[in-house]
């Protein structure tokens, strides 16, 4: 009976099934384009410098001694190598220093790194605007960002004095020539690095073969907890590296968990704006329904249908309703996801300010069950509590009172 009532009016079924699939629809490719924004962003964010893991010394993160080194990094090397998750990692040695040019000086983070290795595991060398990225030859060559070159007046080929303290306390002095400058997009990261080979590092700064961090890339952003664990675990076997900790992503940016936090709050609010809007119209359409039919219902009830009986047929009028316009969103929806997720989403206008900062032209939206069961779980939900409402209201109702309505 239920089915039947739904089509005796199918104009105004068919749109408050409408209402509803497309309120599912919205959440669901809504839902699949933030959580791919978010690790295209994450992505893009850890392969500038911190990588999705680190290995180093503990207590190293929060106080950036140059004494606080991972010792033996080739059994660390070892040990990633052998993990399944890591697809390419590096080593990377540190020091704040002083640099000068000609005309100022200033405090940065000098960075020894391995050319090679570099390239696998970050976007540094895609970020190069002018010169050249570092080669495994060079000695006394450096890359610095944009905004330090500003601040230091200097362009390529010009001279930088570094002056800062070894490993052994001693005086770490060397002159790097400029080979080529990066833009990166961080504007914290631009002003206040310095990157140098490591083998010329460890020898400036007396590091003895040791460097201060492992840097990894895993296969996908899933699989970064596991290989964490795994990783760690390996290391406490290993005598010795029981100093060592293995840091990810959510630990070392901090930050960019925080701001992906607030995203989320923000559109979830949205979420909420849009899901109420259509749960006012549901309440309306049924409130309608109910209306019209109250002589049909005073009718039913004089025939000795019970009040309850009725509520009854009414919700499951409204969940039959729900229900399929749900299933119809989820369906469009997901196949909507599936087909940007397979080709990609390019913003008209961004392709040059991305290539520019290292990120990928295209945005791919994630279809996961997340996705999918949030979104229409909260349409479900709130659509069936908003029909309810006008289907309760029977239980009032008087027999006379609705043969007589007008």
């Amino acid at each position: 009976m239920a089915w039947r009532n739904i089509w005796r009016n199918p104009r105004r079924s068919i749109l408050t099934m409408g209402a509803v699939a497309f309120a599912t629809l919205l959440l669901v490719f809504m839902l699949s384009w933030q959580f791919g924004s978010y690790a295209t962003m994450i992505n893009a964010s850890v392969k500038i410098h911190t990588g999705h893991l680190q290995v180093q010394k503990i207590g190293y993160r929060d106080d950036q001694d140059i004494r606080k080194v991972v010792a033996d990094p080739q059994t660390v090397g070892r040990i990633l190598a052998g993990d399944k998750a890591v697809a390419a990692y590096t080593f990377r040695a540190e020091a704040f220093s002083l640099v000068s040019s000609k005309d100022r000086t200033y405090g940065v983070l000098v960075n020894g790194i391995d050319p090679e290795g570099e390239a696998a595991v970050s976007t540094l060398e895609e970020t190069i605007r002018k010169g050249d990225y570092l080669s495994n030859g060079d000695t006394n060559q450096a890359i610095i960002g944009t905004l330090l070159a500003d601040n230091l007046r200097v362009s390529l080929g010009d001279e930088l004095v570094i002056l800062g303290q070894g490993r052994d306390g001693s005086i770490a002095a060397t002159v790097l020539t400029v080979k080529g400058i990066f833009n990166s997009g961080q504007d914290e990261f631009d002003r206040s690095v310095v990157h140098m080979p490591l083998d010329y590092f460890q020898d400036v700064y007396t590091m003895r073969g040791a460097v201060h961090t492992a840097v990894a890339v895993c296969t996908s952003l899933d699989a970064v907890p596991d290989a964490t664990q795994r990783i760690s675990r390996r290391l406490a076997e290993v005598e010795g590296d029981h100093d060592l900790v293995v840091l990810g992503w959510k630990e070392l940016v901090p930050g960019l968990l925080q701001a992906i936090k607030m995203d989320l709050i923000i559109g979830f609010i949205f979420y909420l704006i849009l899901i109420v809007v259509v749960a006012f119209s549901i309440l309306n359409t049924f409130l309608m329904a109910i209306f019209e039919r109250k002589r049909e219902f005073g009718v039913m009830m004089a025939m000795g249908t019970t009040p309850g009986r009725l509520t009854r047929l009414l919700i499951y009028e409204s969940a039959a309703m729900t229900i399929l316009g749900s299933a119809a969103g989820i369906l469009v929806g997901s196949l909507l996801t599936c087909y940007f997720q397979m080709h990609g989403i390019v913003v008209p206008g961004a392709e040059e300010f991305a290539r520019q900062f290292g990120l990928p032209e295209r945005i791919y939206p994630q279809l996961s069950l997340l996705s999918v069961s949030i979104g229409a779980g909260i349409v479900l939900v709130i659509t069936l509590v908003t029909a309810a409402y006008p289907a309760l209201r029977v239980q009032r109702m008087k027999p006379l009172e609705a043969l007589t309505s007008a």
